[in-house]
């Protein structure tokens, strides 16, 4: 599903218009993405959280030059389901 397919399910289950979906979903976006890029978590009861984890420092390889890299320790962000939404997956 895109983007595109989410918003269009949201306007026919909501009776709202596309454009006022659109524009609602982009805004939650951001929002997470914000949040999540400040540090901050976000928590959706029932659905899950979005949250940083730390990488440790560490020393890769990169083989095409056979050579040592290192590689900082750095922050990704990831998604933790809830348990609701695992066991409505299963």
């Amino acid at each position: 599903m895109t983007k595109a397919d989410l918003i269009n399910e949201m306007a026919v289950s909501t009776g709202y218009d596309k454009k006022t979906v659109s524009v609602i979903v982009e805004a939650f976006m951001e929002n997470v993405k914000n949040n999540v890029a400040n540090g901050e978590n976000v928590y959706l009861r029932g659905f899950g959280g979005f949250m940083t984890k730390t990488r440790k420092a560490k020393v890769a390889r990169n083989i095409s030059k056979q050579t040592s890299v290192f590689v900082p320790e750095h922050k990704i962000p990831y998604f933790k389901p809830a348990k609701e939404f695992v066991e409505n997956v299963h």
